[in-house]
């Protein structure tokens, strides 16, 4: 594969989730936070289980136990962010969901350091400060108009960030990519339904109307996507992928406008862009320096 058409693929997964934010809008209202999140990942499951099971046949050695733990483990967190991300739509616009979620490719390094002293480039701090002020313009220059769902959209982005630290302090040597997709989507779905089903009421005409929304983040937001970016990645550089990946919010903007009619005040348009150069640079600087000195 080209590293062009690696590329496409990657930006065509960053355009699945940025619709996925439209289509988790859509199931607000209709169906409880932790049914959505149980019945998605459930899908997923099913979706990534053949890559799964493909990637064991051809392994040389099976998992240990405490891979597997390790990989349930990550997938608490991812658990804890997606339902605090479906929560947060409930009170957020898809723009600014879109945007804010984006917020962990920045907390990843600093995160780093707090819990394990490990210093990233100085490139870090200037960029995690522009996002901070990125926030403060989306606030229209005040926090105390950030809403409820904006702040749980934050804390969603912590809980992705620490699930992309601890992958790679559990999870990177044994790879087994799919495996850790399933077991993270399984306890995903685990979490959500056994929650669900008794905090939340279970009305299945409410579900079925959400059926479409609930479809399209399991098959294609989960698992298409998810495996786009798994094979896009190997044939092209980490700038470049993260660039691609980025889009997501992009594309969030963009179908919310179209799809849902929202607008962005001149201050908002200014935070997202913010937003966006932060977590580009973020990526972006640390790569190409590698580059060069290895050049």
């Amino acid at each position: 594969m080209t590293q062009g058409r690696a590329n496409l693929l990657l930006l065509f997964a960053g355009a699945i989730w940025g619709l996925g934010f439209v289509a988790q809008a859509s199931a607000v209202g209709n169906v409880g936070a932790f049914l959505f999140i149980g019945l998605r990942f459930g899908l997923a499951s099913l979706t990534v289980a053949p890559l799964a099971i493909h990637e064991a046949r051809q392994a040389k050695q099976p998992l240990a136990l405490k891979d597997y733990g390790g990989f349930i483990f990550i997938g608490l967190f991812l658990s804890v962010g997606s339902v605090l991300q479906q929560i947060g739509l409930a009170t957020t616009t898809v723009t600014n969901s879109g945007f804010l979620t984006g917020l962990y490719v920045v907390m990843v390094p600093i995160f780093g350091v707090m819990l394990f002293w490990n210093w990233p480039s100085p490139i870090v701090w200037p960029c995690a400060l522009t996002a901070l002020g990125g926030i403060y313009l989306l606030s229209g220059g005040q926090l105390g108009n950030l809403t409820t769902g904006d702040w749980l959209t934050i804390l969603c982005a912590a809980f992705w960030a620490l699930q992309i630290i601890f992958i790679n302090r559990l999870a990177h040597e044994n790879g087994r990519p799919f495996m850790l997709s399933l077991v993270q989507f399984l306890t995903c779905a685990v979490f959500g339904i056994t929650i669900g089903l008794f905090t939340e009421p279970f009305n299945l005409p409410s579900i079925m109307l959400s059926w479409p929304a609930i479809l399209f983040g399991g098959v294609f937001s989960c698992g298409i996507a998810f495996t786009l970016q798994a094979v896009g990645q190997r044939y092209t550089s980490a700038p470049q992928a993260a660039i691609m990946l980025s889009s997501e919010a992009l594309f969030a903007a963009l179908f919310g406008a179209i799809l849902l009619g929202e607008r962005l005040t001149f201050h908002g348009v200014i935070g997202c862009a913010l937003i966006f150069i932060a977590m580009i640079t973020v990526e972006l600087v640390p790569a190409l320096r590698n580059r060069t000195d290895a050049a």
